[in-house]
């Protein structure tokens, strides 16, 4: 499957910054889309790719802080970066424990933006791999019957067959069955395997030097 490339989107009220800006990232390589308002960008259906949100702080209507609450209400990944003519400490530690990328004043140079730019797609690309693979373990997990998932979170917490036999009160043959079974289905060789499917699927604090 092709990687799909990766997008900029621009959201500011100033036509003439969405063209400066738009031209500098155009200019390095960069896919860029532009947006007027907020509300605007949010009729866009969400990118599939890596993506990177370089949004105005103080906008008419819906503005970048507000924004940033949004996207994070909706689980989108795209990485944001602050730009503003207005900005205070206090509103730039807001948005950076809110995890944006960057918080820039205007002006700034095009270089500063461009490596804000660069870090904040590497930061998309990761975040979009993890969340495949904590996708994939899940539809994984979801294959196990409940007494197999059961058994599963026993194996995973370290114990011997004889003892989860005992916790769930059926034979330990059974036990075996079904620990023979999940193997197979999650397709693992070892329990420390299951523990790192485990820990993908984000179901616990699964910790390997458990078992």
């Amino acid at each position: 499957m092709k990687t799909p490339t990766a997008l900029v989107f621009l959201i500011d009220d100033d036509a003439s910054v969405r063209k400066g800006v738009s031209r500098l990232l155009r200019s390095v390589g960069y896919k860029c889309e532009t947006f007027a308002s907020a509300t605007d960008f949010l009729t866009r259906e969400p990118y599939g790719g890596p993506a990177c949100l370089i949004v105005d702080v103080r906008m008419p209507g819906l503005n970048g802080m507000e924004l940033q609450e949004v996207l994070m209400q909706r689980r989108r990944e795209e990485q944001l970066i602050f730009i503003t003519g207005h900005g205070d400490i206090s509103m730039c530690s807001q948005a950076m424990k809110a995890g944006a990328v960057d918080f820039l004043s205007k002006p700034f140079g095009d270089e500063q933006l461009l490596e804000c730019v660069a870090r904040a797609l590497s930061r998309s690309s990761q975040q979009r791999q993890r969340s495949t693979e904590t996708s994939e373990a899940r539809r994984l997990l979801d294959s196990l019957t409940p007494r197999e998932f059961e058994v599963m979170q026993l194996v995973v917490a370290g114990m011997l067959n004889k003892q989860i036999a005992s916790e769930l009160i059926i034979a330990e043959k059974t036990v075996k069955v079904h620990r023979g079974r999940v193997m197979q289905k999650l397709g693992v060789t070892s329990v420390a395997e299951l523990v790192r499917l485990g820990q993908r699927a984000e179901i616990g604090a699964l910790d390997e030097t458990e078992v």
